[in-house]
Order: structure tokens, then sequence, then C-alpha cells
């Protein structure tokens, strides 16, 4: 666990912005050339991931405040100002699953702006998409958030004294969840990049997106500890996250979105 690379002064080079900031790199990387690949142009795959770097972090952000309310109530400026009341220059606390919803947001007003067919535009970045998850969860593994519950599996991992994950599990080993979704997205970045060698359907790539995502992120959401905040029900059997709600949008959308490409499929084929 590295938090912070180095210190300078008020500023600190966290391990999460460093991961966050090679994310956003990788991924535009790989959408210009599949922008290029499709006739789009390399231009209008950059200057839409420039939005949704923006847009994601704003979203991701704002999903935090809103679940987090209680923290901002004597500093409320803390929320949106990039210097806290303590002096320390920059924001902690993101939510994944706000940030790619907003992502889509930020997809449809744009290749609608463009004229560009919004599915076609998602399928061509949601293979980055993953790979950016896959980078970012390793941020959190250095950075010590994101943690999963005790274990005695051979891989569990303990984190040092003075870290969340000491103080709420003290002298146990946790699931690393944060490495466990840096694997399956790289599986899910690895199978869509093959898939999607031959055309698809448009939709379809999105749809796999969603489907497998949700389907792995809310396993990995049984094994995650949570804060009080992020969950909607406790009860003897367990709980149900918000995250968890999230993932479950994600898992029915994604396969509906693959259903209606499978019969579009099927009523264009000759009789």
């Amino acid at each position: 666990m590295h938090p912070i690379l180095f210190d300078f002064g008020p500023f600190s080079l966290h391990s999460y912005g460093l991961a966050m900031a090679l994310a956003f790199a990788a991924s535009i990387l790989v959408a210009m050339r599949r922008a290029k690949e499709r006739g789009l142009g390399s231009q209008f795959a950059l200057d839409l991931s420039v939005l949704i770097l923006i847009f994601s972090l704003v979203g991701a952000r704002a999903t935090y405040v809103f679940t987090h309310l209680g923290e901002y109530r004597e500093h409320p400026l803390d929320a949106i100002s990039p210097i806290q009341h303590t002096g320390k220059i920059g924001i902690e606390g993101l939510i994944l699953l706000g940030g790619v919803f907003a992502a889509f947001v930020t997809i449809w007003f744009y290749a609608r702006r463009k004229g560009k067919p919004y599915l076609a535009v998602s399928d061509l970045l949601a293979p980055p998409a993953v790979l950016g998850i896959a980078i970012g969860r390793l941020g959190c593994f250095f950075n010590g958030c994101c943690f999963g519950s005790p274990t005695h599996l051979p891989w569990g991992v303990r984190f040092p004294a003075g870290s969340l994950a000491a103080y709420v599990f003290p002298e146990q080993c946790v699931h690393p969840t944060q490495l466990y979704e840096t694997l399956f997205t790289l599986l899910i970045f690895a199978f869509l990049m093959l898939y999607d060698r031959r055309p698809r359907p448009a939709g379809r790539i999105t749809g796999l997106f969603l489907l497998l995502y949700g389907v792995g992120r809310y396993a990995n959401e049984l094994l995650r500890w949570y804060e009080t905040e992020m969950v909607l029900w406790r009860g003897a059997g367990g709980r149900f996250t918000i995250s968890q709600a999230i993932s479950l949008l994600m898992i029915v959308a994604g396969a509906l979105l693959v259903a209606r490409t499978l019969r579009k499929v099927q009523t264009e084929k000759p009789a």
C-alpha cells in the first residue's frame, strides 16, 4: 500500500491519481486507434475522450458527495473545491459507477451533436473503458480503498496499520477486491477486443460490456466492505448496496441490448 508517492509541501502525488491518469491515457490511445480503423478519425475519439474525462470525474464525484452528505455538513465547499479546508490540495472520494453513467450520457450528447449513431460510438469506446477501469483499480489497491471482507484464503491481503482496512478489520486479511476487479476487467477487455475483430450489430459490444461488467461487479460486491452510507438494506441474510443496485441495472440493460441485436440479426436474415 503506497497511497502517496511523493510530497511537495501541500501537494501530494497520490498513487490513485497517477493510476487514474494512466487509465485515461491508455483508454484514449486505444479509443483513437479504434476510431481511426472505423473511419471516425482519431481526433473524434480524442475530443470525445476529453469530454468523458471531465464529465465522468464530475459524475463520480457527485455520486460520492450525494451518498456521503454527512461528511460535508461543516465544510460544504470541500465537495467541489480543489483546496480543502485543511489546506490540502486535491479532492478525495469518487464512485466509479457514477462516472460510468456520466460517460454514457456524455457519449449520447456528443454523438447526437456530431450526427453519429450513438450505439456505434458507444461500441467504439466500450473496450477502452474496461481497460481504464482495470488500470484504475490498481490505484485503489495502492491507495488502500475499495477493499474486501475478511478471508482466510492464501491470497488475502493485510493492509498496514493506519489504513482504513486495518482500522475496520484489525489484524485480519481481507479479499483484494481491487485486484479481483482488475483481473476480470482485463479478461472482459481481451474478450471484447477479440470479439469485435469482425463486424457486429450496433449495440452488441456495448450490451456485452454492460452485461459482463455488471455480472463481474455484482459478484465482486458480495466480497467487498462498504461504509453504512452505501448500504441500501442490511439484514440477517446479508446486505444490498447502491453499487449492487446499479450493477443489476447494468446487467438488465446489457441483456436487453444484446437480445435486441440478436433479434435484429434474425429479422434481417433472408427467408
